[in-house]
């Protein structure tokens, strides 16, 4: 299935340059956040707008396809909520036809809504939508839950880190028959999701004895205190090791493939493990946290070794889960109940591919791109004949 649209857009004021890719619709509506770094680029962005498509059929989801938006700029810079504002600006129509945009790396859903409101548009839903009782009170709730808190975190910085963590406990009991054998972590980035995802594995057993984040990488054979690591952070996310009292081994950023872990967790950029860079992989285990952080090449590699492998479009969506089954009022408008949804479909498909590996030797992603292939390419809502 080819993308259904791919859109350019350069900036007017700055050297900024974007693209938004909508690959499916289901019902008129398709989901998707927008990044923001320099090194985005189109290709990239019509990888993730089908990631997001494999997504929506993994969360068993029948009224969103998949989409993504990507902008070529520094999320750094002072003026970065203004390009965005632009980008999205540029974009209005097709979010008022229903496109659900949010936030990916480099961006945060705050600004976004808030971009949302100060351009006087609602909240991204196709006509039909609009006429559904339980989706209004559905949305109503994704905004309520914006301020709600869980384990000291905001709901929403939490629900995809946990949902990474939920599908590497369930994966890592195919790959240890020795339960009680919690394997030792590395986590590359420490953003929402790499930071949750490791405060969950901690708090479930697993030492944690790795974490690289934009600056540099922090490890501890005897595991991180992972709670201690996230107090020191700055206003850009980046360990300020300077706050804290360590003795843990400081060295740069690059170095989070040298050193020996049993599950890997990538959780930041795309494609870092790839020709140059998966032969470093000791782990047994490589749970994607981040959106295609593993390219083709890599993948051969990582066949060759016999690891196993969580794709991203699996162990990553508890976002959009949450805004799908909270969105359309599926689930009680709880915080446990959004954490326990979030589980029992994170293990759910982690089962379902991982019998079937183990039963054909079949890889993972390969399973996991046959059962939950997009199918349906619908058009536009604009006369709510899909109700």
């Amino acid at each position: 299935m080819k993308p259904y649209l791919t859109l350019e857009w350069n900036d007017t004021k700055t050297d900024a340059k974007g693209w938004l890719c909508i690959h499916n619709l289901v019902k008129g509506a398709a989901g998707g956040g927008i990044r923001m770094h320099p090194s985005v680029t189109r290709p990239e962005v019509e990888r993730l707008a089908l990631g997001m498509a494999y997504k929506y059929k993994a969360i068993e989801s029948e009224t969103t396809g998949g989409c993504k938006g990507g902008i070529v700029y520094d999320s750094r810079m002072p003026d970065a909520y203004d390009v965005l504002k632009r980008y999205i600006i540029a974009m209005r129509p097709y979010v008022d036809l229903g496109l659900g945009i949010g936030s990916d790396l480099g961006t945060s859903y705050d600004d976004v809504l808030k971009i949302f409101e100060e351009l006087g548009m609602r909240y991204p839903q196709t006509h039909s939508q609009a006429a559904m009782e339980d989706f209004q009170k559905g949305q109503q709730a994704v905004m309520d839950f914006q301020y709600q808190r869980i384990d000291g975190f905001l709901v929403n910085d939490v629900v995809t880190g946990y949902g990474v963590a939920f599908a590497a406990d369930e994966a890592w009991s195919f790959v240890e028959s020795k339960k009680a054998d919690k394997g030792r972590v590395i986590v590359q980035g420490f953003g929402c999701v790499g930071a949750s995802c490791a405060a969950k594995l901690q708090d479930m057993g697993y030492p944690v004895v790795g974490i690289a984040d934009a600056k540099q990488f922090v490890y501890c054979a005897k595991g991180l205190n992972i709670q201690k690591l996230i107090s020191s952070k700055d206003k850009y996310g980046v360990m300020d090791l300077s706050r804290i009292k360590h003795d843990y081994e400081v060295t740069e950023n690059s170095k989070w493939l040298d050193y020996p872990c049993d599950i890997l967790i990538p959780a930041a950029l795309e494609d870092v493990i790839n020709g140059k860079t998966a032969h470093k992989v000791q782990a047994r285990l490589v749970v994607e946290g981040a959106n295609i952080p593993t390219d083709a090449e890599g993948d051969q590699i990582l066949i060759e070794k016999k690891v196993d492998v969580v794709p991203d479009f699996i162990a990553n969506m508890g976002a959009i889960r949450f805004f799908d089954q909270v969105g359309f009022s599926l689930i009680d408008f709880t915080v446990e109940a959004v954490v326990a949804d979030i589980d029992e479909i994170a293990r759910k498909n982690v089962q379902k591919i991982f019998a079937e590996n183990r039963k054909t030797g079949e890889y993972q992603r390969a399973i996991a791109k046959r059962l939950f292939a997009p199918s349906v390419q619908d058009d536009p809502d604009f006369n709510g004949d899909y109700v």
